[in-house]
């Protein structure tokens, strides 16, 4: 049966197109997908503008990230921010950080689509309570450079035993779709979101 199908392209070429729509056979020319890792160690980094004389403004910096492109951190009220691209500062993610004080982990995972960057993930720990308990959030964030770097996902990593999976899916099917107008979606078990 499979030599007559093999002598028969136009049958064969549909049925390969019914398997590729039911998932049962790979898209040759279908995305690849893989994660690159960089750290963000502040004093790796060059300070561009120094902390202010208040206690709670920490200062920004420009960090080396994944093949040179720039990571803008900055600190101000005790709360992170973290953006990327030539103009990092200007970008919308420049601008987000999450309502309760919080720190961000140094190890940022890039994910790529083809090779080339489409996305970053990276860990958040906001303040809980008074006691100092900590929460552990994947923030997930688009990379287009010109106005359009910004929040697209989140997903509470304490409350979703596969947050690092729900997060690197939220990147590879969602980076690229923001206008960066929504807020960030959020992903699995809304855990602190709630």
């Amino acid at each position: 049966m499979f030599a007559f199908l093999a002598g028969r392209s136009g049958v064969l070429g549909s049925i390969s197109a019914c398997l590729l729509v039911l998932g049962l056979l790979p898209a040759a020319n279908a995305a690849s997908f893989d994660s690159a890792y960089t750290k963000i160690k502040l004093e790796n980094c060059t300070l561009i503008r120094p902390p202010a004389d208040e206690s709670t403004d920490g200062g920004r910096f420009q960090c080396a990230g994944y093949k040179g492109i720039r990571v803008y951190v900055a600190e101000g009220d005790l709360r992170m921010f973290v953006s990327f691209g030539p103009d990092a500062e200007h970008e919308p993610a420049a601008h987000s950080t999450l309502p309760n004080f919080n720190t961000v982990n140094e190890t940022l995972e890039w994910r790529l689509r083809n090779g080339a960057p489409i996305a970053t993930i990276l860990r958040w720990f906001p303040s809980l309570d008074e006691s100092g308990k900590t929460g552990s959030i994947l923030i997930v964030t688009q990379l287009m450079p010109g106005g359009r770097t910004c929040w697209i996902a989140q997903v509470d990593a304490q409350a979703n035993k596969n947050a690092n999976v729900l997060a690197r899916q939220a990147a590879d099917t969602m980076a690229g779709t923001s206008n960066c107008t929504q807020q960030p979606a959020i992903i699995g078990n809304p855990g602190i979101f709630r």
